[in-house]
């Protein structure tokens, strides 16, 4: 059993307090009767001169401090509040509540500010190891239950010395310090190749998509349709319904045709420019290319107000999607969504598109009925099958396009006029199944190589 003895000569029972079982020889101790002193920070503003550096939280980043940028300060009572080598820092409030820093040089004679706690230790105990401690779950799981306040957290000085301490042999501290620091360093190392890892796979997806839209993923099949010969089935068809008086004729509507060069131009109204920006001059000879709004209803959206929506009702908003990845993180139902603007409806099969903030990536495939954010586009294609369209519009090609045509600077939007002007790369039908199939074969490999890394 543990028990703890008072000043006064009073025992305590403190079993149920003891966050677990140590080994032999170790003790639980609290901080309180391990520290010199624990001395909180300098009230004084940071100066442009001065005698002292004055150490403050944001001087602290990555566990590291630039001291060299450190600002001045003054002080009457420099003994007070002087940094020594192995003194532990620690910011007890604000959003860093909790966070500390080992002092292991001081360059310049430095105090440290109000927003920051001194701890000192006594009796040969290494600082190394208690500031190990203090990133250890033991430890935040401790501190988190006494930090105080929301709107601006903070934890004092009695707090901190109730904490209790696991604490070895004084040989054993050392020990554990070694093996820990190189444990860690082999960890960080780990944790760099994941994220070099994890860009080099990112890469490797933006670059599959870039040689699927160019006809350089799969080989072309002889007896496949033209796209060509689709494409002006598909124009044909328009013109017919226009005849009819079902749709009216975009005087505006943008178009790709060959000049007397034998290059690509795009008309829209009467304006006429190159694409050559675009890359397509060597698509195979089975492959067209048109603007995105001759085979895309893009901007033509049907509104519902929030009050005429099932609550069972797939509400999907942009939070609910993975950047750059194609997939829904969530999915939300308007019983559990405090929605109330006006949404989108969008239908099983459609593609769904982000139109803000477009470098981030979001397109998905929708594969029920729901209703969206009005900031997402549901889109129909007619030609392009919807998985392929899903590929194209995330693909490095398309997505330089819409960076570069979206408009506003915080929050920036691909609009609609300019969206209906982007140049599509056509495969004939049976070959966009082909290019589907590769691409999602090689996802899903370099996704399986991800997961055995988490």
């Amino acid at each position: 059993m543990h028990y703890e003895k008072f000043a006064d000569g009073s025992v305590k029972c403190i079993e149920d307090e003891i966050p677990f079982d140590v080994p032999e020889g170790w003790e639980w101790v609290r901080l309180g009767e391990i520290t010199d002193n624990i001395q909180y920070g300098l009230s004084n503003s940071a100066e442009q001169s001065g005698a002292y550096r004055l150490l403050r939280i944001t001087d602290i980043q990555n566990g590291k401090v630039d001291w060299s940028t450190v600002p001045f300060t003054r002080t009457d009572d420099p003994a007070r509040y002087l940094l020594h080598i192995g003194d532990i820092v620690f910011a007890r409030t604000g959003a860093t509540v909790g966070k500390s820093f080992l002092i292991t040089e001081v360059p310049y004679e430095s105090v440290y500010a109000s927003y920051l706690i001194r701890i000192r230790l006594i009796g040969g105990i290494s600082p190394q190891y208690i500031y190990q401690f203090f990133n250890s779950q033991c430890y935040w799981k401790q501190i988190t239950g006494k930090v105080v306040g929301v709107g601006q957290p903070n934890c004092n000085g009695t707090s901190l010395r109730e904490l209790f301490i696991p604490l070895p042999p004084l040989n054993g501290q050392a020990k554990i310090v070694s093996n820990a620091d190189a444990l860690l360093r082999y960890a960080h190392v780990i944790e760099t190749e994941k994220e070099s890892l994890d860009k080099l796979i990112s890469f490797a997806k933006s670059k599959i998509l870039d040689l699927a839209i160019r006809g350089k993923l799969v080989p072309q099949n002889p007896n496949d349709e033209p796209a060509s010969v689709l494409l002006e089935r598909i124009r044909a068809e328009k013109e017919e319904l226009i005849k009819q008086g079902k749709i009216k004729r975009d005087k505006k509507e943008s178009v790709i045709f060959r000049g007397d060069d034998n290059s690509y131009y795009r008309r829209s109204g009467q304006v006429v420019e190159p694409i050559d920006d675009w890359g397509f001059d060597y698509l195979p000879d089975s492959w067209d290319i048109c603007c995105l709004g001759e085979i895309c209803d893009y901007g033509d959206c049907v509104n519902v107000e929030t009050d005429a929506i099932a609550d069972d009702a797939w509400i999907l908003d942009l939070e609910d999607i993975v950047k750059g990845t194609g997939t829904i993180l969530k999915k939300v139902r308007k019983s559990k969504r405090n929605a109330a603007s006006t949404k989108h409806r969008f239908e099983n099969g459609q593609v769904l598109y982000s139109k803000l903030r477009p470098y981030l990536n979001k397109v998905v495939l929708a594969d029920e009925d729901g209703y969206c954010t009005s900031e997402i586009l549901p889109l129909l294609f007619n030609g392009l099958l919807p998985k392929y369209a899903q590929f194209y519009l995330m693909s490095p090609t398309f997505l330089r396009f819409a960076n570069q045509a979206s408009y506003g600077v915080k929050m920036p939007r691909l609009g609609t006029a300019d969206a209906k002007k982007a140049v599509i790369s056509f495969p004939p039908i049976t070959e966009q199944q082909r290019i589907i199939d590769v691409v999602e074969r090689y996802f899903l490999q370099l996704d399986s190589i991800m997961e055995v890394l988490q």
